[in-house]
């Protein structure tokens, strides 16, 4: 089934609204309890099932403990539990949504962000993190970096697992996302787009709180930042649900030490700075 894209929207408000409830006791266990069944949610590294008061509570449980991970400044992390659905080189900005369907970074990135700093990634390096609804659904700093804008993009909420990346063309240019423009600490650019999906009730972002998707909006908006630094490892935000983050490199940035379909962590190594 191919969801209408005038109705994934609604469809995702009304699914946030049943998530964000709190039901009495029995009734949300035996929600959380269908869930965590259903689609396989391991919750060993997490707070027990009857711990959560919502299912959105259960969608972005947070750790019991902090993940082991080199932090040597020389390693991207992967920031999220993903799947990667594709990975590898850009043709100056020529890049994949899934094998045999191809999109141009530039369109994804928008005019907000700008021209001389786009050009930066051409030919450079991609990954794509696809989480699904089991994976853990918090984001991390995949190495320290300074955020230097934000691009808040409204859209449509296709699905975004295997099926829909190749059957819907564009996909993550029509879906809503938001693009974070960051800079390492001796000044390289990366960015890394985080695109929602049905059934995404909101993407959080923890250091900016009036960063609000799904929200009906209808036009761009950026926000800009002069001193937000944040070190690798610590919590970027989250999904309440499953999604996708998109991450570019620029040019002979790094080198990729992930493979398609490979299945990543938080934590996990994904790339090396070649410099």
């Amino acid at each position: 089934m191919i969801f209408n894209p005038a109705i994934t929207n609604t469809i995702s408000n009304i699914f946030g609204k049943f998530a964000s409830h709190k039901f009495v006791f029995p009734i949300q266990y035996l929600i959380n309890f269908i869930y965590v069944k259903t689609m396989g949610v391991n919750l060993q590294e997490f707070d027990p099932l009857g711990s959560y008061k919502s299912l959105n509570e259960l969608f972005t449980r947070k750790l019991k403990k902090q993940r082991v991970f080199d932090k040597s400044d020389k390693v991207v992390i992967s920031p999220c539990d993903s799947m990667i659905t594709e990975v590898g080189d850009m043709f100056i900005s020529r890049t994949m949504q899934i094998k045999g369907f191809y999109y141009k970074a530039d369109e994804l990135l928008t005019t907000f962000i700008e021209s001389e700093n786009i050009k930066k990634i051409y030919n450079g390096n991609f990954i794509n993190l696809y989480l699904s609804p089991k994976d853990y659904h918090r984001y991390h700093v995949p190495l320290d970096m300074k955020i230097l804008k934000v691009v808040h993009v409204p859209g449509l909420l296709y699905p975004v697992n295997l099926k829909y990346l190749n059957k819907v063309f564009d996909l993550f240019i029509k879906n809503e996302r938001v693009i974070l423009e960051c800079k390492t600490n001796d000044g390289r650019l990366f960015y890394m787009v985080f695109v929602g999906a049905l059934n995404v009730g909101k993407m959080r972002f923890n250091f900016d709180v009036r960063i609000q998707t799904n929200a009906k909006k209808d036009s761009i908006t950026t926000y800009s930042y002069a001193d937000i630094h944040l070190k690798k490892g610590e919590e970027l935000g989250r999904f309440e649900m499953g999604s996708t983050i998109v991450m570019f490199f620029e040019k002979e940035m790094v080198k990729l030490t992930c493979e398609r379909m490979q299945k990543v962590k938080f934590g996990d190594t994904v790339a090396k700075l070649t410099y």
